[in-house]
């Protein structure tokens, strides 16, 4: 997709567009609306992913932000406007990537280190098996049963993740002496992308993040609003490594001029899954979003309180306007959409938009089992060390058996991640609203809502994160009034709703589970 301009319809009004954008895993993403939210022009580049190291994930921020420009400028060209007929931008990203730079020259000491990225794995498993965090368990645990104060019913079930920030930032402190040293002398920038972004837009004048960025960093204290003194003092970080925090929907400032060629007042920040929560319209309690994209991310709606988990799932804020706070709860698989270029790669299927087809030519897999596990098992497996895995290949698989598996994979990580934020939140769904590239997919959609026997809706716009950085962009800037105005502007293609019993697919589910159990520890028992 580099390159890719599509232009919907000659833009003629001036003063009445917003852009939208979404920098994702794999895809950077600009698209033009109106006021009627109707799609004008678009533009898509692929993001480059470097892989240093066997588990490293990283991207260059002098390319991606190279990038970053050209998708904005091809995007506002497709559209026939000019830049001063944009209103405003606002900027959804992928979470968990960050950056460090030196405070004084803007220079970045090392690469974009992505949420994907595994580096910090042994440090994750040493710091939850340690006897530090037993302790913090066992005192948490007395301290809630006495205080019912939800932040130490977190603290009791508290487990890093390699996805978290934290322990991906406390190994840079630990293995990139400058930083350390640039951190010790109060000359270390630390931002997760839109911070990035918004530091370069600006010249360096502005910097800062929003509470749904800092939220998704496993480093912010959601009950106080603030970065986390307790995890400065536990990892040793500083906390004056971190950005001011201001509301999701928010006059930051404006870009240089000079970058396109006016100043564009960038009026949004917002952590992807938060930004195509916003674009769903899941504004109520017990609204539920599943965005399938490289990975799987269900978040539900917790309303103005914060729920405290105790299968480890950690409260983030879906977005801060004004004196609204609104939270949710979110389960996560990190190899989705991946798992399905993965597939490409090797030659099983041409494009991915024949998969439901191959899929349904069958009446199963065949008996085989795929285990998507680029980067680790999250919840409810939670181990990094777990492998990929095709199971079950007998001489009589084909292509379309391999095919199905990956796809049924999918629907089966739904599954369990559906089930472990119902069971865990105490809300009843209110609705099920489903975006992301892998929404396309007929067969993945279909057989989740069997799975989970729940209407799945899908919108008539799968870029949702774009979306929702461009309604609260808008609402800033006056360009929409209020939720009620966005709700109206939703459009629904497909409702998908169950067509078989759970109970017909518990066989393949347990087989599946069983193939999940042997690839487990892979990388504790065998040198990378």
């Amino acid at each position: 997709v580099s390159g890719l301009v599509t232009a919907m319809t000659p833009a003629e009004e001036p003063g009445k567009y917003i852009l939208g954008i979404d920098i994702g895993s794999t895809v950077i993403r600009c698209h033009v609306y109106d006021k009627s939210a109707v799609l004008k022009a678009s533009s898509a580049s692929q993001v480059e992913i470097l892989y240093p190291q066997l588990g490293w994930v990283e991207m260059d921020p002098e390319n991606l932000w190279t990038q970053f420009v050209s998708v904005v400028k091809n995007a506002v060209k497709a559209a026939g406007i000019q830049m001063s007929q944009v209103s405003a931008l606002g900027l959804s990203t992928q979470r968990g990537t960050f950056i460090t730079w030196n405070k004084k020259t803007g220079k970045p000491f090392h690469n974009l280190i992505s949420w994907q990225d595994s580096r910090a794995a042994e440090l994750t498993q040493s710091w939850n098996g340690s006897l530090t965090m037993k302790a913090v368990h066992g005192a948490s645990s007395v301290l809630h049963f006495f205080t019912r104060n939800g932040l130490f019913l977190i603290a009791s079930c508290l487990q890093f993740t390699t996805q978290h920030i934290s322990l991906r930032l406390a190994w840079v402190l630990k293995h990139l002496p400058e930083v350390e040293q640039a951190a010790k002398e109060d000359n270390c920038c630390f931002g997760t992308l839109d911070t990035w972004l918004l530091y370069k837009l600006t010249k360096g004048t502005v910097y800062a993040t929003d509470y749904s960025n800092a939220s998704s960093t496993g480093f912010f204290d959601p009950f106080k609003l603030q970065w986390s003194t307790f995890l400065s003092k536990l990892l040793s970080i500083p906390i004056s490594l971190f950005p001011p925090v201001e509301d999701t929907s928010y006059k930051y400032g404006c870009t240089d001029a000079e970058i396109f060629g006016v100043p564009i007042a960038i009026t949004a920040l917002v952590a992807d899954q938060q930004a195509a929560m916003f674009g769903q319209c899941c504004f109520d309690t017990g609204d539920i979003k599943v965005t399938m994209g490289t990975g799987s991310f269900w978040d539900i709606n917790t309303g103005s309180k914060i729920h405290t988990s105790k299968r480890g799932l950690y409260p983030l804020v879906g977005w801060k306007i004004g004196e609204e706070v609104t939270y949710l709860i979110e389960g996560n698989a990190a190899s989705t959409g991946y798992s399905v270029t993965w597939a490409q790669s090797l030659d099983l299927f041409t494009s991915a938009e024949e998969t439901s087809k191959m899929a349904h030519s069958l009446a199963n897999s065949g008996g085989v089992c795929f285990v998507p596990s680029f980067s680790g098992l999250q919840i409810p497996v939670n181990d990094p060390y777990a492998c990929t895995s095709f199971m079950g290949i007998t001489s009589s698989t084909t292509k379309k058996h391999l095919v199905r598996a990956v796809l049924e994979s999918i629907a089966f990580r739904n599954k369990q991640l559906y089930d472990t934020i119902v069971k865990d939140v105490s809300i009843p769904p209110t609705f099920i609203r489903a975006d992301g590239g892998v929404s396309k997919n007929n067969f993945v959609m279909q057989m989740t809502s069997d799975l989970i026997n729940k209407t799945i809706n899908k919108p008539v716009c799968t870029d949702t994160s774009c979306l929702g950085a461009a309604f609260l962009a808008g609402l800033a800037v006056g360009f929409w009034n209020d939720k009620e105005q966005l709700r109206k502007l939703r459009q629904t293609d497909i409702v998908f709703k169950p067509q078989k019993e759970p109970k017909e697919y518990e066989p393949a589910m347990s087989k599946w589970i069983k193939a999940v159990q042997r690839s487990l520890s892979w990388y504790n028992q065998t040198s990378p």
